[in-house]
């Protein structure tokens, strides 16, 4: 008997030292966790940090993914390297972002499709958006809607009226199921009361190629990449989604002007910059403000313009919610649509 309860008073002696140390262990860890990520965002960046494009070179992302990371060159003080990593609609690059380390020297270019339209068209995908930190929205572009010459109309009252008269008669072209082109000529269906008949393409190049050679009528796509046929003539624009009439088409209306204020938002794509989750909120931050800073230097706002986009003015504490809005209207969309995940 005396032995055993020995052992128990030593057992009981030992409990409360114990959780002592654990305690202390646990608090001096916090109290050492703040000092360490506030020393990692004083040295940070010390080496190159990589620029991941989920989507093949010279096309917009790419494009503003280079304008953007010349501009944070300056503001960062390191080189900035573009990496393209294109396959499954910019699910493969954005995965690739996802799984670097949280070290804020791997991130990536976010788009309207990787972040909202992505996560409900490939299961793969559908997790995506909760392994990154949004870091910040840096530039806006328009779609514009254009039609063949040979269609015979050049404003869009003229268009949606032969539309009307001929159901089923036009068609549209679109990268793909389920994409930001499918859901905008849904909606242009649906909102103007039209049956342009859409047909999905394995990419934007074959069904640019097909507009182009007038065997569909009608295509929405962004300026970029639509501004050369525009000026060459071979694809009349009739209206655009921005805000305000860009300088390179001031002669187009936009969807908001014309009362077509959905068409118009659904139309109006965003580029901008993720981290992988658990990246220091410091270094989020430094990242954040070099982003910004870079979209706004003269140089690069003037490179934007060129190619019909605009430095974002946004609030940059409400990104997060507008991926989360987006979502969850695009989610809507794709379902209505009746688009299953693949």
């Amino acid at each position: 008997m005396h032995t055993r309860h020995s052992t128990q008073s030593t057992t009981c002696r030992l409990n409360p030292r114990a959780m002592a140390i654990a305690a202390l262990t646990g608090t001096l860890a916090l109290v050492l966790a703040a000092p360490l990520a506030a020393r990692a965002a004083d040295i940070y960046p010390s080496k190159p940090i990589k620029l991941v494009v989920p989507f093949a070179a010279g096309g917009s992302t790419d494009i503003v993914a280079r304008i953007i990371a010349d501009g944070m060159r300056s503001t960062l003080g390191q080189a900035i390297v573009v990496d393209n990593k294109a396959g499954a609609g910019g699910v493969i690059g954005t995965e690739a972002v996802a799984q670097a380390a949280p070290d804020g020297y791997t991130v990536g270019m976010a788009t309207v499709s990787t972040m909202t339209i992505n996560p409900f068209l490939f299961t793969r995908a559908a997790s995506l958006p909760t392994k990154l930190t949004p870091v910040a929205n840096l530039v806006t572009m328009p779609a514009v809607y254009m039609v063949h010459p040979k269609l015979g109309v050049t404003t869009l009252d003229a268009f949606v009226a032969k539309a009307k008269a001929e159901p089923g008669k036009i068609s549209g072209a679109v990268p793909g199921l389920g994409t930001l082109g499918h859901l905008l000529l849904a909606s242009f269906n649906d909102t103007l009361k039209t049956d342009i008949q859409i047909v999905p393409y394995r990419g934007s190049g074959p069904a640019l190629n097909d507009a182009l050679a007038g065997m569909v009528q009608l295509m929405p796509d962004q300026l970029p990449s639509a501004m050369p046929h525009i000026k060459s003539g071979q694809l009349i624009p009739l209206v655009q989604a921005s805000e305000t009439r860009s300088p390179e088409l001031p002669n187009v209306p936009t969807f908001k002007e014309l009362g077509y204020d959905g068409l118009n938002q659904l139309g109006i794509s965003w580029f901008g910059i993720v981290a992988p989750k658990g990246t220091p909120a410091p270094i989020v931050k430094r990242l954040q403000e070099a982003a910004v800073k870079a979209a706004h230097l003269p140089e690069v706002q003037k490179r934007l313009k060129t190619v019909g986009a605009t430095a974002s003015n946004m609030d940059q504490s409400q990104f997060p919610a507008q991926i989360a809005q987006e979502s969850q209207r695009n989610k809507a969309l794709l379902e209505k649509l009746g688009v299953k995940p693949e």
